[in-house]
């Protein structure tokens, strides 16, 4: 697997911030999505968005579920660029929004996380049910950033019994190391521009929860966070069952768990990320047999740009979904051997 960036757009930064702003996200026109709404096991709903393939077509064999990152969407610049990867591969394409995420406030006291892996597992099981009833017969799971870091952790205390959900999974740009990741987001140029672009997300949200459900939380202690350690600990960690944010950022990584996955991983980092430090990167050792680790040197953030300028985003959906694909044969060697 080879990338590398663009000569006119260097530095993580820059790499990280034009594909999400700037760069062609499909070879078309933006992918469309049909919302299924559902109904969790706790009383709650989340809504999920089926990429609408042509009319009559059955089930593909194969569905690819994304999860994505911290206050993404269907509408991220990476998910519609999996959507374009998938039409072209003629494959079924579904991205599940975490709970608050499709523009519509759950009703739960309660958001999402980094390690909220038994949220992956529900709806894994969910969207593999109604892949199975319309005839399909695999689901590939892939991760982006937060989503890639709660998607492995589901696949590390699943263990084996993995495989009977799906063939294979990948993380993409996952802060695998909570604590380093979160640190280098709180300092310096991150601190005063991604800090503050997901803080000016998050902490109205966050009030519109503690309208629905009073006292939830301290106000004043969540308006006054001036990074996402003072926000987790206001909001993410004591919601989610938490101590505090060094517990929760302790307990939600993946990088100390990895080598109890078993089934075919792929965990994506370039080292010029500017929110995931590469000392912070996990080693072969500590990654396990099951799991293949793919270091590109440049790529920043979620970004992973080609071509000339304004640039395109198929490298990346490219390179992890044929690698997804290819490994479903080894899967099934493994679950069957």
């Amino acid at each position: 697997m080879k990338y590398r960036a663009p000569f006119w757009l260097p530095g993580g930064n820059l790499q990280t911030i034009w594909p999400a702003l700037l760069s062609r996200r499909s070879s078309g026109e933006p992918p469309s999505y049909q919302r299924q709404r559902l109904s969790t096991p706790d009383g709650d709903f989340v809504d999920v968005d089926w990429l609408i393939r042509d009319q009559g077509v059955s089930a593909s064999e194969t569905l690819l579920v994304l999860f994505h990152g911290l206050e993404g969407s269907s509408r991220s610049h990476y998910a519609e660029a999996f959507a374009d990867y998938a039409t072209a591969q003629g494959i079924d394409y579904v991205v599940p929004h975490f709970r608050g995420c499709s523009g519509e406030l759950n009703l739960a006291p309660r958001a999402y996380h980094s390690g909220d892996f038994e949220e992956i597992g529900w709806f894994l099981q969910t969207l593999k049910a109604f892949h199975l009833a319309r005839g399909g017969k695999q689901v590939l799971g892939v991760g982006i950033s937060l989503g890639g870091n709660a998607l492995l952790r589901w696949a590390e205390e699943m263990g084996e019994s993995a495989s009977t959900v799906v063939k294979a999974v990948a993380a993409v740009c996952s802060p695998v190391d909570l604590e380093a990741c979160g640190r280098a987001i709180g300092k310096g140029f991150n601190r005063h521009v991604y800090t503050r672009m997901f803080l000016q997300s998050m902490k109205p949200k966050a009030m519109r929860k503690l309208a629905q459900h009073p006292g939830l939380f301290d106000a004043q202690a969540l308006m006054t966070a001036k990074d996402l350690y003072e926000f987790d600990n206001v909001f993410t960690a004591p919601l989610h069952g938490f101590k505090g944010t060094e517990d929760y950022w302790f307990r939600a990584s993946a990088k100390p768990h990895l080598r109890q996955i078993k089934i075919p991983a792929l965990v994506v980092n370039a080292l010029n990320d500017p929110f995931v430090p590469a000392q912070s990167l996990p080693d072969a050792k500590e990654a396990g047999p099951f799991v293949t680790l793919w270091r590109p040197r440049t790529g920043g953030h979620v970004g992973f740009l080609q071509g000339w300028i304004p640039g395109h985003l198929r490298a990346m959906p490219q390179l992890v979904g044929d690698w997804l694909r290819q490994n479903v044969s080894l899967s099934e060697r493994l679950n069957h051997g």
